[in-house]
């Protein structure tokens, strides 16, 4: 298929993402949460999941720049502002996912005229207030040129002096709200499988393995660069994905080997039921083989391969999903906190299963599709991949 051809598919394929998308917002805001399949016993469906998803991609993406503005890493210079806007994109994408989730949507603004300071909810609300305005200075900074008849080496060592101060500023917000979000459903000891302290390490980790997974995709999906500067950044990039996949998958190792060790209390029963139950290939074929086993292979087999880092990095970026769903979903639906009460009572929305419908796929079609939008909109009008 020549580039035109996949360009047009490509286009096809936006814009019925987001038809279908408009249509279950639609329906959102016409008839609020009824056509969504969660209930009393699980109030945290596809939403849910889909914000701590793009909130990893938000904060890894940003740590990214980081890692080049703060740590001096010159070598992936010309990734730190393409970076910066993926993290501005996907945390307005996180916080619409969970807009959507609330009850009373149109009161979200009280968690700023009437916060409640004891709530770890109203912290990570005003972290992402804090965050976003960052990350737009930054961005303002970055894209600022000189003077006219200033000198521009003089303004080059300004701005990254600044940049420096400002991510410096940025790397503790950022691991705050994304651990912060860990310990948001650590701190439930009702779930025995979210009450450990493993949770807040493993959503650091698994931001910092799909965000950097994501920019691994777009920069080997670019042709921006030249080609020998694309294959020393895809080298080092691909390097540390890979680094931080195994050792994400090391911690995971950890959560699951550990409560099973002796094969008994609610949470063996529960992770057994995850790995072999009726949705064992959620994490069995979405996370290990589409986003473990087969990004490994080609991150070692063909780390500076256009193709490989682009099908890796993707495969890391889109399937890490599975992993946010099989957090929010099984924690609810595998240990009911009463024993007899799945069965107590009988109503559609009493009840300890949960499957996303239709309806709940098309809003997270939506803000999918707007976010694609939008960053394309930034690569067409930004030099998001100027030096």
């Amino acid at each position: 298929m020549n580039s035109r051809a996949t360009r047009t598919l490509l286009w096809v394929i936006w814009l019925a993402l987001l038809i279908w998308g408009a249509t279950g917002v639609v329906h959102r805001l016409t008839e609020g949460r009824d056509l969504a399949n969660y209930g009393s016993y699980v109030p945290w469906g596809l939403w849910v999941a889909a914000y701590i998803y793009f909130i990893g991609l938000s904060a890894g993406a940003f740590l990214l720049s980081c890692l080049i503005y703060v740590f001096g890493m010159t070598k992936l210079e010309r990734l730190a502002r393409l970076a910066l806007f993926t993290a501005a994109i996907t945390l307005p994408m996180a916080l619409f996912c969970i807009w959507f989730d609330l009850g009373q949507m149109w009161r979200n603004y009280e968690v700023f005229t009437r916060p409640n300071w004891t709530s770890m909810m109203t912290w990570m609300v005003w972290l992402y207030s804090v965050y976003f305005l960052l990350i737009l200075v930054e961005l303002y900074v970055d894209l600022r040129r000189p003077w006219a008849g200033s000198d521009p080496r003089a303004w080059q060592h300004r701005k990254r002096r600044i940049l420096r101060v400002l991510g410096s500023i940025g790397v503790p917000l950022a691991i705050s709200f994304d651990g912060g979000v860990g310990a948001l459903f650590a701190t439930l000891g009702a779930k025995p499988l979210w009450h450990t302290g493993l949770f807040p390490v493993l959503f650091l980790t698994g931001a910092l393995v799909s965000g950097w997974a994501l920019i691994l995709a777009v920069t080997s999906l670019l042709g921006e660069y030249d080609e020998s500067q694309r294959v020393e950044m895809t080298r080092i990039l691909s390097r540390i994905v890979l680094a931080m996949l195994l050792f994400d998958l090391l911690l995971e190792w950890a959560k699951f080997s550990i409560p099973m060790w002796y094969g008994v209390g609610p949470e063996d029963t529960a992770l057994k039921t995850l790995l072999f139950g009726e949705t064992w290939w959620v994490f069995w074929i979405f996370h290990m083989l589409l986003g473990s086993v087969i990004p490994v292979i080609l991150l070692i087999t063909k780390p500076t391969s256009r193709g490989a880092t682009f099908a890796a990095g993707g495969l890391i970026a889109v399937t890490f999903m599975a992993v946010r769903l099989n957090i929010v979903i099984p924690g609810q639906v595998l240990a009911p906190t009463l024993k007899g009460l799945a069965d107590a009572y009988q109503d559609t929305r009493l009840q300890f299963s949960y499957m996303p419908s239709a309806y709940e796929w098309s809003v997270v079609a939506f803000v999918t599709a707007a976010g694609i939008g939008a960053m394309y909109l930034g690569k067409r009008l930004l030099p998001l991949t100027e030096a």
